[in-house]
């Protein structure tokens, strides 16, 4: 069984053999792909890095073309302003949030903040805190998706920064990451 594999991965790589898809298997391809596309929420749930605090939830909600981001956070420094970025791994693995990797940058821009013409996917600017180390932050942006074919965030990290985002390159001198999250399906929404 192993060596008909093996010929038959060689003669497929060497142009030799070719493999014909039925109408079938483009139909469930097709329908894989539509049943991704309709994800329309997404939900982060951030726990604390080694030695933090910080935890919360993010949700993401595909409408048009956009993503409505509303994020609630606690255990940030009271008064201060926390970066906050999509990174390009769902990895919660390690203990101080690398395993999640960079920011999220698949079309390759500088970083910047919300505002700039051109940024990172993930970038998604500062959390501010108030006296109790509470933040709740919502923005909507167009560089991303849920599921779709724009930049699609489903299975990415979400990284809370100790230090705000000054915009600098080339990842806003935010400092370390004191909280992070794996961005999943959404079920409905809690009332």
């Amino acid at each position: 069984m192993k060596k008909t594999l093996a010929l038959t991965a060689a003669l497929l790589s060497a142009g030799i053999l070719t493999v014909n898809i039925s109408a079938a298997d483009h139909h469930n391809a097709a329908q894989h792909a539509q049943s991704w596309a309709s994800i329309k929420e997404a939900v982060a749930t951030l726990k604390p890095t080694e030695g933090n605090k910080t935890e919360g939830t993010i949700r993401f909600t595909q409408d048009g073309d956009k993503v409505k981001v509303v994020a609630h956070v606690t255990g940030l420094t009271p008064g201060q302003k926390h970066a906050f970025h999509i990174h390009e791994f769902g990895d919660a693995s390690s203990k101080d949030g690398s395993s999640a990797g960079g920011h999220y940058n698949p079309e390759g821009h500088q970083h910047g903040l919300p505002d700039a013409s051109q940024k990172h996917a993930g970038d998604l600017g500062n959390l501010q805190a108030n006296d109790q180390g509470v933040a709740h932050y919502e923005i909507t942006v167009q560089n991303i998706s849920i599921a779709g074919v724009k930049n699609p965030i489903i299975g990415r990290g979400v990284i809370v920064h100790a230090k705000h985002d000054d915009g600098g390159q080339p990842v806003g001198n935010a400092g370390g990451r004191i909280a992070m999250g794996v961005i999943g399906i959404a079920g409905a929404p809690k009332k």
